[in-house]
């Protein structure tokens, strides 16, 4: 059903959404290339690996996008896009560390070749660059912004190891999935106002954008975890609930189903039984789970769209409007 659905629907690409800003997209990677300069060689090749690994730079875009629409100074807000990604990748490091991800988009992560330590101090090295970045923009308001960003982050990393693993309820996850991604795209929406002049009274526009499809991103990263091929994701399939994390795929065929024997087995220990786990991912595949998860992703994409509706039409926001469509047309 899902793959019927979704044949021909990925007719939207990045260069749809990234054309107005193409032109400073190398800025933004040199400004974050620059940030290793000058400091110790494996940090520079540390860098060097995690910018060259692939991503698409949604964040950046996001950022440049929502600068240009609202008129802000254009290279601070190159330098703002460069501390929006720096931060996310940060995020990166001490999540594949923190759940020993020897794999990232199909390429090495930094844990699989350096020590803990040196995999940790790398991460709080690149989260200190990406607070340079962002002091750089000259603005309290961003940098008051950034400090509040990376704590929702981190608080909702501690959550998720101390609450978070088995079952939980909807609120639980959404709130996570928020701490984890929303918070970030909701920085990338709002801080350019803070660059802008006069435009204050578009925070709550911004910030709702930024919010909803934030959080439909995320959603659509957890249908992926079941729905792509390993050599697309660039790790196993079903990876979170291997390691005993419930995404909104599983939450709602356990909703549905909740006398399987399979789940209950794989979130009491028996996650390691490889038999277990495919005909468990087979089973949450086949359920509509992941039918209704999109369901619920398309539905926060459509508030984002709407909450566009009393800004003026322009190119930025017609690109924006396709980023978030984007979101939900990605590959399964």
């Amino acid at each position: 059903m899902l793959k019927n659905y979704l044949i021909g629907i990925n007719s939207l690409t990045t260069i749809n959404f990234k054309t107005p800003v193409q032109q400073y997209l190398p800025q933004v990677e040199e400004r974050m290339r620059d940030q290793s300069v000058g400091h110790h060689p494996d940090l520079k090749s540390a860098v060097e690996h995690l910018l060259a690994s692939g991503g698409k730079r949604v964040r950046p875009i996001l950022c440049l996008l929502a600068g240009e629409m609202l008129g802000s100074d254009l290279q601070r807000t190159i330098t703002l896009a460069a501390a929006v990604e720096m931060l996310h990748t940060a995020t990166l490091v001490h999540d594949d560390m923190i759940d020993g991800a020897l794999l990232r988009r199909g390429n090495p992560t930094l844990n699989s070749k350096w020590s803990p330590a040196a995999t940790i101090l790398t991460g709080d090295f690149i989260f200190a660059r990406a607070a340079k970045l962002a002091a750089e923009t000259d603005s309290i308001e961003v940098m008051n912004l950034f400090a509040q960003t990376l704590s929702d982050i981190v608080n909702g990393e501690i959550t998720q190891m101390f609450k978070s693993r088995g079952l939980v309820s909807r609120d639980d996850y959404f709130e996570r999935i928020y701490a984890k991604t929303a918070s970030m795209f909701e920085l990338a929406t709002v801080a350019p106002i803070y660059l802008s002049e006069g435009k204050d009274e578009l925070s709550s526009i911004m910030k709702t954008f930024g919010y909803e499809i934030g959080m439909a991103f995320q959603i659509v990263d957890d249908i992926l975890d079941f729905t792509g091929a390993q050599a697309n994701v660039g790790k196993p399939v079903a990876s979170d609930l291997r390691q005993g994390l419930v995404t909104l795929p599983a939450l709602i065929y356990i909703e549905e189903n909740p006398n399987d024997e399979d789940f209950m087995r794989a979130l009491n220990g028996g996650n390691g039984d490889d038999a277990l786990m495919t005909r468990l991912v087979s089973s949450i595949r086949e359920s509509g789970a992941v039918e209704k998860s999109l369901s619920q992703a398309k539905k926060y994409v459509s508030r984002g769209l709407a909450s566009l509706n009393e800004l003026p039409m322009s190119e930025e926001r017609k690109a924006l409007e396709d980023l978030a469509r984007y979101i939900v047309d990605r590959d399964f």
